[in-house]
């Protein structure tokens, strides 16, 4: 028997039971469709992760308090004060691989413009900061090295800060808002950068020089973070090098002692979230996979009480003249076009669903061709291994009895 008449039978049998195939193919849909979908998202959020620390500048690097240890315990870094302005001013005088360097000091409190007011935050820093940071001004001018040698009361605000303290649509270049008692005079308003990869609003800021943060808001002499950004985006090890090598020796720290801060470039974080999600990633998939062990176990048993009730038609084909393998092929072709059509109808499933999540959460749309290709080849190798032993059960039966068979 040939290949399109065995075809054809497995088609005709399948359509005689239109409801039960597709509640067979059902487990492989979801599975393949689970895979597809989780594969897509993967690779989805790295880009994602990929493009926004691309927008904070891959060649940025932070410097931090390290975390205040108590009993080997971190208890966090509030009371931690190890970086000073003489820090700054060491790096910008000595590291030949950094171009721009800034204090940053933060505070959250409420932004109130006449009877509107907003939670929110503040940023300060030196007249560099917005440009190591990659924030752009829509309108207006960024505050001077003297705004920050004089502590002026002048910001910069995000467009969230804009829409919740100017709702009407009023210009807010000139007015003057309050971050709880101290009044700040808007000299600028930043372009949308939207929200980042951990949801976090990066239009819920405002920025001012870090001497008024200092000294007008918190009240303290020492800086939470360093952030600065270096010549080039191939040189930003050397330049974190640079960067602890100075920190080392400007807080005097001799060889047996650890750093008292700690320095991150975009490349660490971008490798850390990349590991993180990849491992997640693979995580789901299994998980997902684990459903198409379910939908291929399904096929079998549907298969096997198939060949059950075909018992009968058996018989009689092999008292025709169908061989063994002629009797294989056709149940084998059975199972392999129920995972197929599963499988297909997976690919678009899961396809449909990474679009509209990525969507949903701003995601760039990526397909992996790799994933779509290893899953029909799964598909094929699930309806051969599942659809197997009841086609070679079929193919035992006994002509005599199979026709005597009620």
């Amino acid at each position: 028997m040939n290949f399109f008449n065995l075809l054809k039978i497995a088609l005709q049998a399948i359509k005689r039971n239109k409801t039960r195939a597709l509640l067979t193919m059902l487990g492989i849909i979801i599975g393949i469709g689970a895979v597809i979908t989780m594969v897509s998202l993967g690779q989805s959020s790295k880009q994602s992760i990929n493009d926004q620390i691309s927008d904070m500048g891959t060649n940025l690097i932070t410097v931090r308090r390290a975390w205040n240890r108590r009993a080997g315990v971190n208890v966090g870094t509030t009371n931690v004060q190890t970086l000073k302005i003489a820090d700054v001013n060491a790096i910008a005088d000595r590291a030949k691989y950094i171009a721009s360097v800034s204090p940053v000091v933060s505070s959250s409190g409420q932004l109130i413009y006449g009877s509107n007011n907003w939670p929110g935050s503040i940023q300060g820093g030196n007249e560099q900061f917005l440009s190591i940071r990659k924030f752009a001004i829509a309108s207006g001018t960024n505050f001077t090295a003297d705004d920050v040698r004089s502590s002026a009361k002048v910001c910069i605000i995000g467009k969230t800060v804009q829409d919740n303290l100017f709702p009407d649509g009023e210009s807010p270049l000139g007015k003057v808002i309050r971050f709880g008692r101290i009044p700040l005079k808007v000299i600028g308003v930043l372009e949308s950068k939207g929200n980042n990869q951990m949801g976090q609003d990066q239009d819920d800021i405002v920025i001012a020089p870090y001497t008024t943060v200092q000294k007008r808001i918190l009240a303290v002499t020492y800086l939470q973070q360093i952030v600065a950004s270096a010549v080039g985006e191939n040189y930003v090890d050397l330049a974190a090098m640079e960067i602890e090598n100075i920190l080392r020796g400007t807080h005097r720290l001799t060889a047996d002692k650890d750093n008292d801060f700690e320095v991150f470039t975009q490349q660490e974080m971008l490798e850390t979230m990349t590991s993180v999600i990849g491992f997640l990633t693979i995580l789901l998939a299994f998980i997902a996979a684990i459903s198409l062990l379910v939908g291929g176990i399904g096929i079998m048993n549907i298969m096997l009480v198939t060949v059950t009730e075909r018992t009968k038609e058996i018989g009689l084909r092999m008292s025709i003249g169908a061989t063994k393998k002629d009797i294989i092929q056709q149940f084998l072709y059975e199972s392999i076009i129920l995972c197929l059509i599963g499988g297909l109808v997976g690919i678009l499933f899961g396809l449909g669903a990474s679009y509209v999540i990525s969507s949903a959460l701003n995601w760039p749309f990526i397909i992996s061709p790799m994933a779509v290709g290893i899953s029909f080849v799964v598909c094929a190798a699930t309806g051969i291994f599942f659809g197997l032993y009841p086609a070679m059960k079929a193919a035992s039966l006994d002509p005599i009895q199979a026709l005597r068979y009620e």
